[in-house]
């Protein structure tokens, strides 16, 4: 299944679940509101964000009243300015605000990842490097919060356990070696990526001896990831991992590596300020 696909059944059934969390069976406040009574409003960010997560807020509109039209003035992956306004809707008052609060979740959720991302992204644009997400999701956010990063600028890792081999320490300890652990997952899923986790340079060189697409460095020093740069003589594509924070990342991105993991692009999220107010 693609990606694109994947990523719309996925972004269905957890709007649906995060209405039943938050309305369950009624709205009561809602209730005080005349049915018939119509009405406008707007969101907008109290500070500067890259936004991320429009189909989510227009999935939850459906969802709550399809009835509901919303106006967008800015593309996920876009920038905004504190006080900007993201979007106009227009509906009756029971359904924009029994939709507000799931909407501005999803909106301020994935907009939080955008904009730390772009933030990683800004510090190494002047080198090659590419910066990659990790499994380190919020549970069951996973396939959102991984489109997020890409509205920020960032890439993915693999999605999940199922698209790529990543041989870590226990899996090559069970296997018996770097070199069977590769030469088991070439004969598995041949042309599927395999990855393997090294900790020292003697490892790197098994890794390469064996064939490994990507070789992940884990927490290597700074030394080392530039001998392992050298080592390579790009026989594989290196990804610098573990201890990564803002005053590594760049001179790690210097060192030549070909990718960055980063867990905190999508563990750490800190949701984004937004307010929605009717006219």
């Amino acid at each position: 299944m693609k990606f694109t696909e994947r990523l719309r059944q996925s972004r269905i059934e957890s709007v649906a679940a995060s209405l039943r969390e938050d309305i369950g069976d009624g709205d009561i406040t809602a209730q005080l509101i005349p049915l018939e009574k119509q009405a406008t409003g707007h969101v907008i960010t109290r500070e500067r964000a890259h936004i991320a997560g429009r189909e989510w807020v227009n999935e939850v509109f459906r969802q709550v009243d399809s009835s509901v039209t919303l106006e967008w003035l800015i593309k996920d992956g876009e920038s905004a300015s504190p006080n900007q306004v993201l979007f106009r809707m227009k509906g009756t008052a029971r359904s924009l605000l029994t939709a507000e609060r799931a909407a501005l979740n999803w909106l301020q959720t994935l907009s939080g990842v955008a904009t730390s991302c772009a933030g990683y992204a800004e510090r190494v644009a002047h080198t090659s490097v590419r910066l990659l997400d990790t499994r380190k999701t919020l549970p069951g956010l996973r396939l959102a919060q991984k489109y997020a990063v890409t509205c920020g600028g960032c890439h993915n890792h693999r999605l999940g356990l199922w698209d790529a081999f990543l041989i870590k320490e226990n899996h090559i300890s069970a296997c018996g070696s770097i070199a069977n652990a590769i030469a088991a997952a070439h004969r598995i899923a041949p042309g599927k990526p395999v990855e393997v986790e090294t900790e020292n340079l003697a490892e790197l060189e098994q890794a390469l001896s064996a064939g490994a697409d990507i070789i992940m460095l884990d927490e290597f020093s700074m030394e080392d990831l530039r001998t392992a740069v050298a080592m390579n003589e790009g026989r594989a594509k290196l990804e610098a991992s573990g201890g990564i924070n803002t005053d590594t990342l760049v001179p790690i991105a210097e060192t030549g590596v070909d990718y960055i993991s980063i867990g905190a692009l999508t563990k750490d999220v800190k949701a984004i300020d937004l307010s929605m107010r009717l006219d």
